[in-house]
């Protein structure tokens, strides 16, 4: 799961990025409304936590000028201001969710995985193929009932496999979904993590490479 973080307080991006990363996400992050649009024009996200008093571009006018996009990152928005008219108002400029400054992490963490699981394209939550069993928001993996002690990265790597099967993925698109914007495209940090992840799957082996095409998982 890719995650943009829009906020102006610094010190509070900083803890939303690290706390994000920690519980298994690719997270970017901006402290400028302008700037969101641009990353946003580059990087498929699936949910963007929005601070809604940006200074310069505000981030109802932000929410505003995604709404008709055909593909858009799920919104949560973030307020110091918790009066049931403030929400409904960031609901009514596109927000898809709500939550008020000061807010419990954990809380956070689950209105985020939930709001990625809403998407129209996103599968039912647990994902079964070749034996493997995949569960995001109890963050499990395990195939024929052995538990595979993936790493952050691994599980989110056959996440993706799980969720494209049985077509294929391709490592740019693994780099899009998987790690930040500072990730090296030409290293073979794809490649490696793929090597990992059969490893602990075992045999047989569910994993298979096309070349100049990607990975796929049946």
């Amino acid at each position: 799961m890719r995650v943009l973080v829009v906020e102006d307080d610094h010190a509070l991006a900083e803890v939303l990025v690290e706390g994000l990363t920690d519980s298994g996400m690719a997270v970017d992050m901006t402290h400028d409304g302008s700037e969101a649009l641009e990353k946003l024009e580059l990087a498929p996200y699936d949910v963007m936590v929005l601070d809604r008093d940006l200074p310069g571009l505000h981030g109802d006018m932000l929410c505003l000028q995604i709404t008709d996009r055909a593909e858009r990152p799920m919104v949560l928005m973030l307020t110091a201001a918790s009066a049931p008219g403030d929400r409904v108002s960031g609901l009514t400029v596109g927000a898809d969710d709500y939550l008020a400054k000061p807010f419990h992490f954990p809380e956070l963490i689950l209105r985020v995985r939930a709001l990625a699981r809403r998407r129209p394209d996103v599968r039912p939550r647990t994902l079964r193929v070749a034996g493997i069993e995949l569960d995001p928001a109890r963050r499990t993996a395990a195939r024929e009932g052995r538990d595979l002690g993936l790493s952050v990265k691994e599980f989110a790597v056959l996440e993706e496999l799980l969720q494209a099967s049985p077509g294929f993925i391709s490592t740019e698109q693994l780099l899009e979904k998987v790690w930040d914007e500072h990730a090296d495209h030409f290293s073979n940090t794809v490649a490696v993590t793929i090597g990992r992840v059969r490893r602990k799957l075992g045999d047989p082996q569910p994993i298979t490479t096309l070349p100049g095409v990607g990975y796929r998982i049946c």
